[in-house]
């Protein structure tokens, strides 16, 4: 090491070595106040370079935004029940998303949040807006948005209560929170559907898909099936009873 105010041969002072820090906080800071007082240094420092390099997120800087979410969420209001929202007494998860790549951002959203929700191995109802359109509709109404702006996907309800969306579901899933809300969920079942594979929408036993069905009232005419969406289809009875 080059003593303090001597230059080297070649005119130029040289640079401190690397492990001077390590040798300063193993010295100047013996003891638990010294180790926090050099973090809060630390804090400091990474808030000063983080207005000059946005892209460098501190540990410091999470954590507080994870809080702020928490605190957002718990003063959420209660939507109150809805039917096929809540499920009577038992508590499940509903998540309201789509399957359409039309907006990238909000399928790789949906994606996220499926994937997060799915770590957990406890039964989600997943609700595809892209499959029946009677669930944007049902968003509305537990939202309280009718003829409001535009809704963002995806959305989820745990226990008949409000969560949120993409962003509040990472932020619980990272400060650990939404793991102590997935506690009295059922287990999600061994493999997929034997009669859906998964998708928990089967063909229409009514009308096969036709969306018409033939009623001899009136002289024989055919009228719409009351018993499938807009596009033929129904709910599985197998993974979702409670659509029964």
């Amino acid at each position: 090491m080059w003593p303090r105010g001597r230059k080297a041969s070649g005119g130029e002072e040289p640079a401190a070595p690397p492990l001077a820090c390590l040798a300063r906080s193993s010295s100047s800071f013996p003891t638990f106040r010294g180790v926090h007082a050099l973090l809060r240094e630390e804090e400091d420092e990474i808030s000063s370079s983080a207005a000059n390099n946005p892209r460098r997120a501190s540990v410091f800087h999470r954590v507080r935004i994870a809080t702020a979410a928490l605190r957002a969420w718990r003063s959420i209001p209660d939507p109150g029940p809805a039917p096929r929202a809540v499920g009577g007494e038992e508590k499940r998860i509903v998540l309201y998303y789509t399957s359409l790549r039309v907006v990238r951002k909000t399928f790789e959203d949906c994606r996220a949040v499926r994937s997060i929700l799915r770590g957990f191995r406890v039964a989600v109802d997943e609700r595809d807006l892209a499959m029946d359109s009677d669930f944007l509709a049902e968003l509305k109404g537990l939202l309280g948005r009718q003829g409001g702006p535009r809704l963002g996907l995806p959305q989820v309800f745990i226990g008949g209560r409000y969560v949120g969306g993409a962003d509040e579901i990472r932020q619980l899933n990272e400060s650990g929170e939404l793991k102590k809300l997935m506690e009295g969920v059922a287990p999600a079942p061994a493999g997929a559907c034997e009669r859906c594979g998964g998708v928990a929408f089967v063909l229409c036993g009514s009308c096969s898909g036709s969306r018409k069905r033939y009623t001899e009232k009136g002289g024989g005419v055919f009228r719409s099936c009351p018993a499938c969406n807009e596009n033929g289809l129904a709910r599985c009875p197998d993974c979702c009873p409670h659509a029964l």
